[in-house]
């Protein structure tokens, strides 16, 4: 199975929840968890290659020029991430069929889960950093989407938000230090980059790209002073806790570390910076966890502190301290994810969280209690479960770890970080389920069913199976994800077993267990002293700093844009002068090379009009209807030079273009008055009118100095002069362009165009939502109207032109491809001729008549362009390359038959769409659906027969 198809694969199975939610609840669930499998089986059919030492990959080229590649490689390191993303979540779905209750939308969460399980499968899987970068910023947004599934609780929302400023914020500092680290190594590709250790580490920008990309990993994994946002995204359900923030979202910072440990790590600037803030996570995470009384507010910070824990291990930069990053890892995930799917069994047993409210389950939930026993206790790093072993291995390394040059210090923060840790483990196992048997629990404690059961149950089995026979369970994958982290480096001597013998790690340990017990016995005073002392609060802390920049992006916004175009446009205006300015004092003016054209006659007189219709234009401006014909002039003008310098299709573009902007402009004037008010003093008009003269004669300066001379270097049009019938199968150069060379913008403008016309239509329909429709409806007109609404021979005539028109479109779309024509041009002749029914026979008569959706027409459009794009993937080729050939039929010519057609129909579609909902949106202002209208059409030859009205 392809690595592309493994990628993408949860993200098109996230459509299927929502749709087969009606179909039950089982359906979703198997839809999900199928997905989840199905992807599982592909990672684990390279499995067999990985741990050979392979490195699968897969490759599509996307913008080669840019070095942004669809690549995606599988070694090691990426084998463990993806085997506990999509194992863990085949888990967390099985889990969450039986935890949400029926009043929660199951489609929706398994859609949001399959999101972020894709998201985090691209990341891992990626082997170019800008596509890593766009997985990253999709973890970001798939999450605020499930920790904020609880709409209705405040705590969910808000806890979603934090999240998502947190770690969206890190992501776009992270993404300027990608791109630093890609440019020093000379390519954006991870496969190349981690061979560049000496050019990375010897650039003078190497601390820039390592302070950018840490702050990207520290935000996403909770890592000091980050770490407050990961708590407060517990208002999630449980499920999305799990998964989240024990396997998943928390550990993609850890993964970025580890995958860029070889060519970031060994620096002292590494060292200082990761392995410090590692240990001041992990002492801090473990004392606020001991003093939480919600069960998933301890196990949160408790996830906090080993995320330090493991994020300390890689900053040591040592090659064992890697090994044992990558063992604790995967601990981590088994004990972490099993608590927190326990305590949500607790609060949907028990229906509270609060470890006070809690007490004496040992008797009423007794699978519950093995089950939080067990996975409490390795977390706590007691024998002979799996958190055993990797921390002692900690231990060891930390002993042996010298910072700012004292051997002890970091030993002995360690040591109390495991000791206060070993307290939380204690106090989750003792408070909860020891002690009496309340009477007081909201609801009535009991072991669930078996579906919620399983996964926890699995992962504890793992924890124990783990513990016991890690060499044989994990050794291999450890061993092989270890090698991907420290690159080609040998890997050190390291042995996954019980007992080390008598070491330091061993009382360290020692320390740590019975000091964690000590404190267990003196919580309560100890929690006494906690609540009195004062301390700062995270969470306040960031209110206050967002409120802050909330209210000065406010004042600063409110002072910038104050709603005047002028002013926007005379700032835009003085900026750019002042910039061009600039460029030509400090530039060397090039030499005017190229002679003066002689000037001809025709010219002359087309430059006249020019100028003197721009000229009206702003003395009449007030006018509004006049200063619409000014412009029209212009317009038409500005055609006719097309024409005139050999562009009939830019010219029959600007025609067409110009009729259609005219009509909808009149519709919307329509509902305007007639003049424009007199806003700007005298002193404000003299400055605009100074601006703009002064920035007329810069562009025309510009534009003399362009004609006059020559290009350094060959102008582009060269290119595609000689390629446009051999490339493209097209001899008009202008259309082979618009839908084959530049396909891509062409692509992209029709979807903009599409969104301004239901723009439209939705501002439409708010307004439609008021009483201004009636105000428009009963206004008095200025001046008395034409009593023929309906004029007979502008009906007659538009009967006339419409096949005609019609014949005229599909002749110029099927000769754009080699003559003056195409998509765009052709969709704007058919869209005249409609708009022209319109005209003459009124709203009301054409809606009746319409057949088809104008929003569908233009996504249809959209559609048709995009899958004709996508059809080059089939050759293994680029986004909308396109392909032609000719055709021999009997009894015809020789023909050609392009691809591009497909495309260009998209076009004509896509602008059709959107000038006919503009202009239906304009028109529903006046419609009034109770009043029939009649048309000299419609008019019955017997209307004035008595013998009819008799009848009738």
């Amino acid at each position: 199975m392809s690595l592309i198809f493994i990628a993408l694969l949860p993200f098109l199975g996230a459509v299927l929840p929502p749709l087969l939610i009606r179909a039950g609840r089982n359906a979703a669930a198997w839809a999900a968890g199928g997905t989840t499998l199905l992807a599982l089986i592909g990672v684990l059919l390279h499995a067999p290659a990985v741990m050979r030492g392979e490195t699968v990959t897969a490759k599509m080229d996307w913008v080669p020029v840019l070095g942004l590649n669809a690549n995606f490689f599988l070694d090691g390191l990426g084998l463990l991430f993806a085997g506990l993303i999509l194992g863990i979540g085949l888990l967390i779905i099985l889990y969450a069929r039986f935890y949400l209750s029926r009043q929660d939308p199951m489609g929706q969460f398994y859609a949001y889960l399959l999101l972020f399980q894709g998201a985090m499968v691209g990341i891992v899987l990626s082997d170019n950093i800008l596509l890593l970068l766009i997985f990253w910023e999709l973890t970001s947004l798939s999450s605020f989407l499930l920790i904020g599934y609880w709409k209705h609780l405040p705590e969910g929302r808000q806890g979603a938000r934090m999240a998502l400023t947190v770690t969206g914020m890190g992501g776009l500092a992270m993404i300027a230090g990608l791109l630093i680290l890609g440019n020093i190594a000379g390519s954006y590709d991870l496969s190349v980059i981690l061979t560049q250790k000496d050019a990375i580490q010897s650039s003078p920008y190497y601390l820039v790209a390592l302070l950018l990309i840490l702050i990207g990993a520290f935000t996403k994994s909770a890592q000091f002073p980050f770490h407050f946002w990961l708590p407060h995204a517990m208002a999630a359900p449980t499920p999305v806790s799990a998964y989240l923030h024990s396997a998943t979202m928390v550990k993609a910072g850890l993964f970025l570390m580890a995958r860029l440990w070889p060519v970031l790590a060994g620096t002292p600037e590494w060292f200082y910076i990761v392995a410090t803030t590692g240990l001041i996570t992990m002492v801090v995470g473990a004392v606020i966890a001991l003093f939480k009384d919600d069960l998933k507010a301890l196990l949160a910070f408790s996830t906090v502190s080993h995320l330090g824990l493991i994020t300390m291990l890689l900053g040591f930069g040592t090659k064992i301290a890697a090994v044992i990053a990558v063992f604790h890892i995967i601990n981590h995930a088994t004990f972490k994810a099993a608590l927190f799917m326990s305590a949500g069994i607790i609060d949907h047993e028990a229906h509270t969280r609060d470890i006070k409210r809690l007490g004496g389950l040992r008797t009423l939930m007794p699978i519950t209690f093995v089950l939080v026993t067990l996975a409490s206790l390795s977390m706590a790093g007691i024998p002979p479960l799996n958190g055993f072993l990797s921390k002692e291995m900690m231990l060891e390394e930390a002993a042996h770890t010298v910072w700012a040059g004292s051997h002890y210090l970091l030993p002995t923060l360690v040591v109390l970080g495991s000791l206060f840790s070993a307290a939380y483990s204690f106090r989750l196992i003792a408070h909860v389920f020891f002690g009496p048997v309340r009477n007081d629990y909201p609801a009535k404690p009991h072991d669930p069913g078996v579906g919620m059961l399983i996964s926890p149950a699995v992962l504890v089995t793992l924890v124990v199976a783990i513990g016991l026979f890690s060499k044989v369970i994990v050794g291999p994958l450890v061993a092989v994800a270890s090698q991907a982290v420290i690159g080609d480096e040998k890997l050190p001597y390291y042995s996954l077993k019980l007992w080390h013998g008598v070491t330091p790690a061993l009382f360290m340990s020692a320390i740590a267990v019975f000091g964690g017990a000590f404190l267990l016995w003196r919580h309560g005073a100890l929690e006494r002293f906690w609540l009195a002392a004062r301390r700062p609060e995270a969470k306040a802390i960031f209110d206050h700093i967002i409120g802050a920049l909330t209210r000065a992006s406010d004042r600063f916004t409110a002072g910038l844009h104050n709603g005047s175009l002028g002013r926007y446009g005379a700032v835009f205006l003085v900026f750019t002068l002042a910039l061009s300015l600039y460029a030509y004092f400090t530039g060397i003016p090039a030499e005017h090379s190229r002679p003066l054209a002689e000037i001809q006659p025709i010219a002359i007189v087309g430059w006249v009009c020019m100028i003197v219709s721009a000229f009206c234009v702003v003395v009449f401006h007030r006018n509004r209807l006049l200063a619409l014909v000014i412009i029209g002039v212009s317009g038409l003008m500005v055609s006719l030079l097309f024409n005139y310098f050999s562009a009939p299709d830019l010219a029959l573009t600007q025609i067409s273009v110009e009729v259609v902007t005219i009509i909808l402009l009149l519709l919307a004037l329509n509902f305007m008055p007639k003049e424009t008010p007199v806003e700007s003093s005298g002193g404000r008009r003299t400055r605009d009118i100074t601006i703009a003269s002064v920035a007329g004669l810069a562009v025309g300066g510009l534009i003399y100095a362009i004609l006059r001379s020559d290009f350094a270097q060959p102008s582009i049009s060269e290119f595609h002069l000689a390629n446009s019938y051999k490339g493209g199968g097209g001899t008009n150069v202008v259309n082979v362009i618009l839908v084959d060379f530049r396909g891509f913008d062409t692509f992209g403008e029709i979807i903009v165009l599409g969104i301004a016309a239901v723009v439209i239509y939705a501002l439409t329909e708010a307004v439609l939502a008021t009483n201004v429709r009636a105000k428009l409806l009963n206004r008095e007109p200025s001046v008395p109207r034409s009593g023929d609404t309906h004029p007979l021979m502008m009906v007659v005539a538009t009967r006339v032109v419409m096949p005609i028109a019609l014949m005229v479109g599909a002749y110029i779309f099927f000769r754009g491809h080699n003559l003056p024509g195409g998509g765009f041009i052709a969709g704007l002749v058919v869209a005249i001729a409609y708009v022209m029914q319109y005209m003459a026979s009124g709203f009301s008569w054409a809606a009746a008549r319409q057949t088809f959706p104008y929003h569908g027409v233009i996504g249809c459009g959209v559609l048709i362009a995009a899958v004709t794009g996508m059809g080059a993937w089939l050759n293994g080729l680029p986004f909308l390359t396109s392909a032609y050939g000719y055709i021999d039929l009997p009894g015809l010519e020789e023909f050609e038959w392009a691809t591009a057609m497909f495309f260009d129909l998209g076009v004509f579609l896509a602008v059709f769409g959107a000038i006919m909902l503009a202009l239906e949106s304009f028109a529903r202002f006046a419609w009034q659906p109770d009043i029939e209208q009649e048309h000299p059409m419609d008019i019955n030859p017997l209307r004035d027969d008595p013998r009819y009205q008799e009848e009738a």
